[in-house]
Formats: C-alpha cells, structure tokens, sequence
C-alpha cells in the first residue's frame, strides 16, 4: 500500500527540534510548530493508510553525519507521545471505575431512601419531591462514570493511534532547491 505523504520544509535539521530541550540530539522532543503541523496533518489522512514524513531541506543538511539520527529520533519521540496518551487513558479509565462504583453505591442507596421515604412519609406534594429529588440525584451520581465510559476514551485512543503510526512512518530527507521545494510544505519557524 502507498504512504500518504506529509512534508515539510526546514532550512537547517535543527529547526525540526526543540532548542531548550538539553537531551542528545536523537531523543529531543520535536519543536511544538513543527510536531503540531506533523500531527495536523496526519490527522486528515486515512486512518488506513501509512505515514511517511518527507523532509525537504537544503542539499547540505543531507550529507551531515546528524540526518541519519532524525528517522530514529522522530520515531523515538512519537512512541513516547503515544505512551503518554496511553498513561492518560488507563487513569481515565481507573478514575472511570472508580467513580462507576461510587455512583452505582449513590444509585442504591438514593434508591433505597426514595423507597423509604415513599413508604414513611405521608402522601404529600413534599414526599413526592424527596422521593424525585432522591431519584435524580441518583441518577445524577452516575453522570461521569457514564460520561468516561460512553464518551472520553474515544479522543484519547484515536490520539495514541495517531501518535503510534507516527512513530512507524517511514521519514525521508530530500533535498530541497533554493528557492523552495514547490512541495506545500511548511515551516515550522
């Protein structure tokens, strides 16, 4: 199968990465302009389809002893990035599971005091309103268990994957000429 190709344009390799980051140059984080366009872009490609990361920079940037680290150092960061956003999902998940067990103990126990409260109290518009009022706030109680497990994990795992065929695409250097590479690639500086 073909990759779908996302390019970019870098005057110098070193514009690919974080400055402030003290790191050796192969397991430097990534600049933030340059990981956000990688990433937006990626985004807009079938999910089906490989990634390659083309890098069009001046002929010169090519024969240095540096370009054979950015493939691994490219890898080595979106595998961390897609560990990160795993870490993220299991405690959403565990926070999850714990507040399911709490709002299902709520549920029971507004539940069983709706009942009670039902049987005790005379027929009254207020024991119609405390048995309501204990039902919904029961009911209420499971709202963000229900919220993790129907809607938040989704974003994160389709954030890992991205993240986890970013780190297997294959990345390509090319030289550039001077005056552009006609290719729409942007500048992350």
């Amino acid at each position: 199968m073909t990759a779908a190709n996302i390019e970019i344009s870098v005057a110098t390799l070193e514009q690919l990465f974080d400055t402030l980051d003290p790191l050796p140059f192969r397991e430097k984080d990534l600049d933030h302009r340059a990981e956000d366009f990688i990433v937006g872009w990626a985004r807009e490609l079938p999910r089906d389809t490989p990634l390659a990361i083309v890098i069009h920079v001046p002929p010169a940037e090519i024969e240095r002893p540096l370009a054979a680290s950015i493939t691994p150092a490219f890898a080595h960061f979106f595998t961390y990035r897609a560990e990160v956003v795993g870490q993220e999902l299991r405690e959403l998940l565990r926070v999850g599971r714990a507040a399911l067990l709490i709002g299902v103990v709520a549920l029971v126990a507004c539940v069983g005091l709706a009942h009670l409260a039902a049987q005790t109290m005379a027929a009254s518009a207020l024991r119609e309103i405390v048995v309501e009022s204990l039902l919904i706030l029961g009911w209420v109680a499971n709202w963000r268990p229900l919220e993790i497990f129907l809607y938040d994990w989704w974003p994160l795992v389709r954030r890992r994957n991205l993240y986890r065929r970013l780190a297997g695409a294959r990345v390509a250097l090319l030289p550039s000429d001077a005056q552009g590479d006609g290719h729409g690639g942007g500048r992350p500086s």
